[in-house]
């Protein structure tokens, strides 16, 4: 009987402690785990069996092919800038068709002429303004991609000289003043973008050198 009665007790131990019951004679308070490290889990929640660490992503997260940049080029820009000069001298051509029609059309009663006529007047003022700013656009990319090809390098030096060089070669027809005043503006429009672009950068220089 008391063979039995301690194989039993023995066996119902045993089992105990394989599922994590208080008869394996063992128990660990909370002030004894607390020292244990946990390997590989999260210090952010206990639940996470993973490293933060390899969650790190050191590398860029495209594959870009051998040779290529990570930013686009001006022969890629390109096409996205002469389509929103064209659609942006389209949408100002067409407001200011809107008001020229308007302006001409005002001592004429509501009807189907002067309709027509301001309808007329703002599909003219859009195509005009569209390919103006489309023809400009293509100088500048031409000229931008012209000058990078021959530099060899990308900077703010090809912003404006393309802008100088589209201003100078849209306003050639108008003799050397024409020239003159054409490059004139270029200039002056891209070097303000190019101060646009480093503004952020030149704020921190002048804020070190400050300190």
């Amino acid at each position: 009987m008391d063979g039995s009665g301690g194989n039993s007790n023995r066996s119902t131990g045993g089992l105990a402690g394989f599922f994590g019951g208080s008869g394996s004679g063992m128990s660990y308070s909370n002030a004894d785990l607390a020292g244990v490290p946990l390997t590989g889990m999260s210090p952010l929640s206990p639940y996470l069996n993973v490293d933060p660490r390899y969650l790190i992503q050191d590398t860029d997260e495209f594959i870009l092919p051998t040779g290529a940049n990570k930013t686009r080029g001006r022969f890629e820009l390109a096409f996205f800038t002469i389509g929103g000069c064209c659609i942006t001298g389209a949408a100002f051509g067409a407001v200011n068709g809107l008001r020229l029609g308007l302006k001409e059309t005002r001592k004429m009663s509501w009807s189907k002429p002067r309709n027509v006529q301001i309808l007329n007047m703002v599909t003219r003022q859009g195509a005009l303004w569209a390919n103006t700013l489309g023809s400009l656009a293509l100088l500048y990319s031409a000229f931008g991609v012209v000058i990078e090809k021959t530099r060899g390098a990308e900077d703010d030096i090809n912003t404006i000289a393309a802008g100088t060089m589209t201003g100078m070669l849209y306003k050639c027809t108008g003799g050397l003043r024409g020239v003159a005043r054409g490059g004139l503006t270029g200039l002056t429009l891209t070097t303000l973008y190019a101060l646009y672009n480093n503004w952020e950068h030149m704020k921190g220089s002048m804020t070190q050198q400050s300190l």
